[in-house]
């Protein structure tokens, strides 16, 4: 038998699955009895909305941290060997994309083990599409500095390797402090820059707006509270 490490991208927020998954990868989600998981709270919410074929209790989820070793991975991953299937989830999104289910992925293929992605959303690249901005040279750089000069200082060189380089560049932040984040590119970057911010994509309050910082300065603040945001700017 063949078994694989199967990964599934899961919500971005609240949305009717239907709308972010296809069928076929809701069915095989609600059939697998083994996961790995950031957080097993929210892995059995995503499995409870889009329904399993056996009870949630009965589903085994493993949790991955930071203190997750090698070994521990391996012999979550061995019964792939023998058949078995299982799933890999993010908190959000893309499992192994800006996350730390990438350190599974990279066990399955040491060991040997098929690995198998699905289809689903990802911020970055809905984020990435919808922004206008160049889509074939882009770097994803996670979270700013988070002191204030520092992150002011690595925003201007981002954005003078955008310059060089005419690459995208995509951050995001902690939901909380999205207005601040917002302030600071507005402070810090050219007027001719272009930024675009990408807000709960695929939800019901889904906002994609592009403008030159120099225009971003004349109109309000976007509401940016709490809600992930994608940050993505390309310089001139």
């Amino acid at each position: 038998m063949s078994g694989a490490l199967h990964l599934i991208p899961v919500s971005l927020g609240e949305a009717p699955p239907e709308r972010w998954l296809p069928a076929d990868v809701r069915a095989l989600a609600g059939r697998l009895d083994t996961y790995i998981a950031e957080n097993a709270k929210t892995a059995r919410a995503f499995l409870k909305l889009i329904g399993t074929t056996r009870p949630l209790q009965e589903i085994t989820i493993h949790t991955l941290t930071d203190k997750t070793d090698a070994a521990q991975i391996k012999t979550w991953l061995d019964p792939i060997k023998r058949g078995a299937e299982i799933g890999l989830v993010s908190e959000a999104g893309c499992p192994a994309v800006a996350d730390p289910g990438a350190k599974v992925v990279d066990a399955a293929h040491r060991l040997g083990i098929a690995v198998k992605p699905w289809v689903g959303p990802s911020s970055i690249l809905l984020g990435l599409m919808a922004s206008g901005l160049d889509g074939q040279r882009f770097a994803f750089h996670g979270y700013a500095p988070v002191d204030a000069s520092e992150r002011a200082k690595q925003l201007r060189a981002w954005e003078q390797h955008s310059a060089k380089h005419n690459q995208t560049q995509l951050l995001i932040e902690t939901p909380y402090r999205n207005a601040a984040m917002f302030a600071t590119l507005l402070a810090t970057l050219k007027g001719d820059t272009k930024l675009c911010i990408a807000r709960s994509v695929t939800t019901a309050d889904e906002w994609v707006v592009t403008h030159t910082v120099a225009d971003w300065k004349k109109l309000p603040a976007p509401q940016l509270d709490k809600l992930p945001t994608l940050f993505l700017y390309l310089a001139r």
